[in-house]
């Protein structure tokens, strides 16, 4: 048996979701909001904690400026979503033939603005406009958004919980390589060491070898490892619904001079983004820092190639991505819990590409790791707290 090297932190509870429903109410207050709809997004969960699959049918609720918190669901759901319920509320449901839409325009009246959830699907935003003018809808996100990137002591626990388990399942991975392999036998043995260590087991998994590590979210066949490929393994999961995601690059067998050129590089780039992440700096600076680190060393300019073709990185909390956004053009001020992912990926086209990503949290004197970056190419985990028996 393993254990963690730090005990499973507690879920976040009542208390905490109630101060994000105030938090959320005071936002509207101030924008002239009377309601705001949560559809069947990570939004739900973050402030209700009920976490429910998106379809065609409308599950969700209505925060109420006015302290009310309605639960939105059909008929046939109604004890399944009830035992879900960890804040009071009513219960509102529709039959299969009756718009949810309606039930919806008739709760919130003829007066008043509504707000809804940039996540809910398109097709819902038409269906409320079928009952509800224009003029009464707004964008939640200005809303929500503030809230829910600034991470709260509960949060960062959760999220450094799954960041170690995954580590740890990295180094596993890295240990049981062999000549032959087939990527899609890595992605079910990551899996299964996910759930082993506590985890929702794979969130998402890429695993690329060779040349198709030069594809940002790997190749399309499922390649056997070769001696001398260059491995790239990005893989996370889940803790109470917080998220990891952790990318790690390495060579099975003896790196070429060109390979090892390329991680130092992608190496000094990581390092450069992490020093320009300072409170109150905007979120595109950190991404212009990495940038200049690639161009010192070749890479680049901009988004070319050989060099990085995405951002450097992403919020990260219910969402695997989720802003403010380490890219230009995003002038969010960096500020105390916020979380992020930091890989400024090096792509060498029809070669291989290097990403080395870890994730760092915002205090008030400057950014703190979530996870120590790679230690070397050769020993890539070296420096990675090592799970006891127990």
């Amino acid at each position: 048996m393993t254990r963690s090297p730090v005990p499973v932190p507690a879920p976040i509870g009542t208390a905490e979701r109630e101060g994000r429903l105030a938090g959320l109410r005071s936002n509207m207050e101030a924008a002239g909001v009377a309601t705001v709809l949560l559809g069947s997004t990570s939004s739900l969960r973050y402030f209700t904690g009920i976490d429910w699959y998106a379809s065609e049918r409308l599950v969700g609720a209505l925060v109420h400026a006015s302290g009310g918190l309605d639960y939105i669901t059909p008929q046939f759901e109604v004890e399944k979503v009830g035992g879900l319920i960890s804040l009071p509320g009513e219960i509102l449901s529709w039959e299969e033939d009756e718009s949810p839409w309606r039930l919806v325009a008739d709760r919130i009246g003829a007066a008043g603005r509504l707000a809804v959830d940039e996540r809910m699907a398109l097709a819902m935003y038409r269906g409320l406009r079928t009952e509800i003018d224009d003029a009464r809808l707004a964008d939640a996100a200005p809303l929500i958004h503030p809230l829910r990137s600034r991470k709260s002591p509960a949060e960062i626990a959760l999220m450094s919980h799954a960041k170690a388990i995954t580590i740890e399942v990295h180094r596993r991975a890295h240990d049981q390589l062999h000549a032959g392999q087939r990527a899609s036998e890595v992605v079910r043995f990551i899996d299964e060491q996910h759930r082993a260590l506590g985890g929702s087991g794979n969130s998402f998994c890429i695993v690329s070898f060779g040349e198709d590590t030069s594809l940002p979210h790997g190749g399309e066949g499922d390649r056997a490892l070769a001696d001398g490929d260059v491995v790239l393994i990005d893989t996370g999961t889940r803790i109470d619904g917080y998220s990891s995601d952790i990318t790690r690059t390495y060579v099975f067998g003896e790196a070429t001079p060109g390979v090892r050129r390329v991680w130092e590089a992608e190496k000094r780039a990581q390092a450069a983004a992490f020093e320009a992440a300072r409170p109150g700096v905007p979120c595109e600076a950190v991404d212009a820092a990495a940038r200049r680190s690639l161009e010192a060393d070749g890479f680049g300019p901009g988004y070319s190639l050989p060099g990085l073709p995405h951002r450097t990185g992403h919020g990260i909390g219910l969402d695997i991505h989720e802003g403010p956004y380490l890219v230009k053009g995003d002038a969010t001020p960096l500020a105390t819990g916020m979380c992020f992912s930091n890989e400024p990926m090096i792509v060498v086209p029809g070669r291989f590409g290097v990403r080395l990503e870890d994730h760092f949290h915002m205090t008030d004197t400057g950014p703190a790791w979530f996870t120590r970056p790679q230690h070397s190419l050769d020993e890539p985990f070296a420096n990675a707290p090592v799970w006891s028996a127990g």
